[in-house]
Parts: structure tokens; C-alpha cells; sequence
């Protein structure tokens, strides 16, 4: 299994279209790490470039300790696993595993025990004989890892696996992943997903690429407790983070903020970039707010509300123009339409951004 590192990678259309630029990261043997980001982010551009199926237009991808740059695909030791499955619908599921052994012309008794192993992993032995169409989805997505496994590659690449899947199929695939990972735990794997739950619960490192870069590297509950910037405390969390903007009237072991909206909000954060009379934007999660009998960050009238069974979502139309404001409640809540209801957050709860970066990292 390998190590790669990318360093100053960029990825150019034309020579003007900037698609990716300055990439620099550092993947270790044995992490699954997930590329995450809103679309046309170039996650998927990303990951082709690792693959060989793009060209890299500038900067180094070393993997374990080579430039491999100008290797062909074939030759970087990597397996990739498609959305779309990719399998020979001619072929059996055993054949579909052994082709590319064939083609690299393995003996049979080593052909037989890399099947062997992958359909004892994947759960695949009843249905070595068969073809493809005779699968669900599922087992088509178990057999194109299953592909992978058998040519014992240096990295797995997975480009959205379960986004064809219905939802319930989808749940299902995400744990044989895990338990995958769980049972090669030397193996080196890079993900590509649009979906945050595949990602939190997958990955040991996330990252999350926006604006033509990485915008955050880190694990599932850092990037979640501890955004660096506003994107990151937007994309990483459903529903997404409640922005307020505010001004600074109070520093010290205690940063208090005075919301635009009449509401105050005191945070954990003790930083010399923090003065008074800051403009700033306070953050604060749907899944974080609390009743506040006290001076409430947010006070409104309920004007929507869904139950979804393990949770209510509240919404709120904020004192600000176009501003919606989300609370989300364990269990269920009935009659909360129009009634009016004061909240506020724990200061360990609450983050701090200014010109779109956290005070938490100054």
C-alpha cells in the first residue's frame, strides 16, 4: 500500500480555464480519505488525476516516494471503482474479476486465490456464476470493488460508488465500504462523494475542495466542531450552519457579540484579533440551538416545521431580509406553527468568523 503526495498540483483547460490550483496534500498508508465539495468543485477532475486519466497540468503527484506524472495508468498501481459500475455484461461475476489478471497473465492457482479472497470479503460466492444483470445494484457496485481487490493495487480509487443506488441499497453498500476498510486496514483508499453522510462516517480524513482548492483538511469532527472558514461551517452539516452578522462589544476570557437582528451571543474564544467594534458573523448550528430564558442570541415566531420522526426542524424568517434561521429539536414537536420562542447556544457551541475565517484559528 502506498503514500502519495501532492504538491502544487493544478489542472488547466486550454491553457485559461483554472479547473484546480495549488493542491497540496499529504495522504498516508492505510487512511480512506474523502473529497468532498459542491459540484463542478473538481473532486471527480481530482481524483482522475491520481488515476492517470487526466493529464496534470502542473505541479508533483508522488506515490510512495515516485513522481508519477508522466506514468501511464496502467502502471501507478491503482484501482478504480466507477458510479456507473463499468462490468462486461457478458461476462460472469467470476470473469469480470479475472479479466485483468488474465490480461496480466497470472497463473491460475494465483488468479483462483485472489477471486477466492475478494468474494470471501465482498460476500460475493453465490453469485461468482453469474451475470451481471442478474445482480442488483448493490451486488454489481460489490463486484466492480471486488475487481479492484483481486489486482492488489497500491490505492483504491472510488468515484461516487452508491450514487445509483436507491436509498436504502445506499446505506447498505456504505457499511460493506466500511467493513471493507476494516478488513484491509493497510489498504490506502481516496472517495469521492456528493453525499456528507458517506463522508463523515467513512472518512478518516476529509477534504473539502471549493473555489478552485482545498478549502479544509481535517478529520469528520474537526471539520464539524471546528470549521476554519465559512464554507466549511456551511457545507459540512445538514442543515447547514445558521450565519448571523453582529458586532464585537465585548472581548476577554468571553467574546460577546451583538447581533444585527437584536440578539447577543457569547463564544468560547479568546483571541488578540478580536476587538471591539469587529463586524463579524456568529455561527451557530440547527442542532445546537437551546431554550434561552436569559438575553437570547435569536428571538422569532415559528413559521414552518417538519418532522421527520428522530428530529423537528424549525423554521424561522429572521429579522434580516432573505434571511432563513433552522433549529432542529430531538423527537417530535407538534403545535410549535406561530409560537414564539427564544434561543440561544452554549459558548463552546458557538463559532466566530470574520471575512470569512474563523477567530478560532487566528
Amino acid at each position: 500500500m502506498a503514500d502519495l503526495k501532492l504538491r502544487d498540483v493544478a489542472k488547466t483547460y486550454g491553457g485559461t480555464v483554472d479547473v484546480l490550483k495549488n493542491i497540496n496534500l499529504d495522504i498516508k498508508k492505510g487512511e480512506l480519505i474523502v473529497f468532498v465539495g459542491p459540484s463542478g468543485c473538481g473532486k471527480s477532475t481530482l481524483l482522475r488525476m491520481i488515476a492517470g486519466l487526466e493529464k496534470i497540468s502542473g505541479g508533483t503527484l508522488e506515490i510512495d516516494g515516485q513522481v508519477v506524472n508522466d506514468v501511464p495508468p496502467a502502471q501507478r498501481g491503482i484501482a478504480m471503482v466507477f458510479q456507473s459500475y463499468a462490468l462486461y455484461p457478458h461476462m460472469t461475476v467470476r470473469d469480470n474479476m479475472t479479466f485483468s489478471l488474465k490480461l496480466a497473465k497470472k497463473s491460475k492457482e494465483e488468479i483462483d486465490a485472489a477471486v477466492a479472497k475478494a468474494a470471501r470479503i465482498l460476500q460475493l460466492e453465490p453469485y461468482l456464476d453469474r451475470l451481471p444483470k442478474a445482480l442488483s445494484g448493490g451486488q454489481r457496485q460489490r463486484v466492480a470493488i471486488g475487481r479492484s481487490i483481486v489486482r492488489d493495487p497500491k490505492v483504491y480509487l472510488f468515484d461516487e460508488p452508491l450514487s445509483n443506488l436507491d436509498a436504502a441499497l445506499r446505506v447498505a453498500t456504505r457499511l460493506e465500504i466500511a467493513q471493507l476498510k476494516e478488513s484491509m486496514p493497510n489498504s490506502t483508499m481516496i472517495y469521492v462523494t456528493h453525499d456528507q453522510v458517506e463522508a463523515m462516517t467513512l472518512a478518516t480524513r476529509i477534504v473539502v475542495l471549493a473555489n478552485k482548492g482545498i478549502a479544509q483538511v481535517g478529520s469528520p469532527l474537526e471539520l464539524y466542531e471546528r470549521p476554519e472558514n465559512e464554507f466549511v461551517a456551511q457545507f459540512i452539516g445538514s442543515p447547514a450552519m445558521n450565519l448571523f452578522p453582529g458586532q464585537i462589544v465585548e472581548t476577554g476570557a468571553m467574546t460577546k457579540v451583538r447581533l444585527d437582528s437584536g440578539g447577543v451571543a457569547v463564544a468560547a474564544i479568546q483571541t488578540q484579533d478580536a476587538d471591539k467594534g469587529m463586524k463579524v458573523k456568529v455561527g451557530i448550528r440547527p442542532e445546537d440551538f437551546v431554550e434561552s430564558p436569559g438575553e437570547p442570541a435569536f428571538t422569532g415566531k415559528v413559521d414552518i416545521t417538519e418532522a421527520l420522526g428522530e428530529v423537528t426542524l424549525m423554521y424561522f424568517q429572521s429579522a434580516i431580509e432573505g434571511q432563513t434561521v433552522i433549529a432542529k429539536l430531538p423527537g417530535i414537536h407538534r403545535e410549535l406553527r406561530g409560537r414564539e420562542v427564544h434561543l440561544g447556544a452554549a459558548p463552546e457551541k458557538v463559532q466566530i468568523f470574520n471575512n470569512g475565517r474563523s477567530l478560532h484559528y487566528r
